[in-house]
């Protein structure tokens, strides 16, 4: 396993905002994509990288939610997209080729956590799908505009991924019984792998990856747990506002948004890639502690990450 896992001492840290660690960056005549664009962190990001200058694509599944949280944003064009429908990845990706634009920045933020089981078209579980496949496919099917620039792909992940390695003698939770939580850490931990693999495939062609734990925040992403289960993460005060800590990781989403845009834009980063980060710096190994700070060992690791990457290829018959 190769460990380039370290912080760079970057200067900004887990109460770093968008706005700070955006100051001064310039996107003019750049255009960006960002999943998930419209909710939660993600819709914080597309603001950011819009009021820098840049055009930001925003795929959505629901239209209609995304048109009334972005409508009227200068520089940003929504289009339809579903992340677990490959054909409807597929018609994204040739409608953004078709415009002959490159792509130098591509973030990945959409994704479910700890839903019900679901399953996509061809039977796969879906956090899983939706996470980790629907991302691949579509950097896949973008690859010529994300070459042609040079690009930064920036892949959310979680702390969660310090929940489970990707089991890859029964991903599908096919011989064993379906855990929400089993699914959506493997998924995260897919993210982290993916962005390692993939970094090892772009760099010769100028593509950069990364994944990062952007922090605890209470978004629309955790629509499919409980009350009793949001109160067991401890993440409420006395008035039932969510807490805000982020030394401790509990983040308002203009924090949270923080580390997915310095990943897409930080000069810090020039020369690196397949790196897991966190409070806007390079994360270090973390040895099994579940919710502390740093990538676990087997999101880091390079012989799994090629083997996420084949499984990927063998299920989706696409690559770069």
């Amino acid at each position: 396993m190769t460990t380039a896992q370290a912080p760079i001492h970057s200067g900004f840290g887990p109460s770093s905002t968008a706005d700070e660690v955006m100051k001064g960056v310039d996107l003019v005549g750049t255009t960006a994509i960002v999943t998930g664009g419209y909710s939660g962190i993600g819709l914080v990001t597309t603001r950011a990288l819009a009021q820098a200058g840049a055009e930001v694509v925003v795929p959505a599944r629901d239209l209609k939610k995304a048109e009334s949280a972005l409508g009227g944003l200068a520089g940003v064009k929504i289009t339809e997209m579903d992340l677990i429908d490959a054909s409807s990845v597929e018609a994204f990706a040739r409608r953004f080729l078709d415009s002959g634009r490159s792509l130098p920045i591509l973030i990945n933020s959409a994704g479910v956590m700890a839903s019900t089981l679901f399953r996509d078209a061809d039977g796969h579980e879906g956090q899983f799908a939706t996470n980790h496949l629907g991302h691949y496919r579509l950097v896949c099917a973008l690859w010529p505009a994300l070459v042609s620039e040079g690009a930064r792909v920036v892949c959310v992940s979680s702390r969660g991924h310090q929940i489970a390695p990707v089991d890859f003698e029964d991903v599908d939770f096919l011989d064993r019984e379906y855990d929400k939580w089993q699914a959506y850490g493997q998924s995260k931990t897919a993210n982290a792998l993916f962005a390692r693999a993939l970094d090892r495939r772009g760099t010769g062609h100028g593509v950069r990856a990364f994944s990062l734990h952007p922090g605890q925040i209470i978004t629309d992403l955790a629509r499919h747990l409980s009350k009793d289960e949001l109160n067991g993460f401890d993440a409420f005060d006395a008035d039932g506002r969510p807490k805000i800590d982020p030394a401790a990781g509990m983040k308002t989403v203009e924090q949270g948004a923080a580390t997915s845009l310095w990943c897409a834009t930080s000069p810090a980063l020039k020369g690196l890639g397949g790196l897991y980060c966190e409070d806007c710096d390079v994360a270090g190994i973390n040895h099994c502690e579940i919710g502390r700070k740093g990538v676990a060992e087997w999101a880091a690791d390079d012989a799994a990450a090629e083997r996420l990457w084949q499984l990927s290829v063998d299920w989706t018959g696409r690559t770069v």
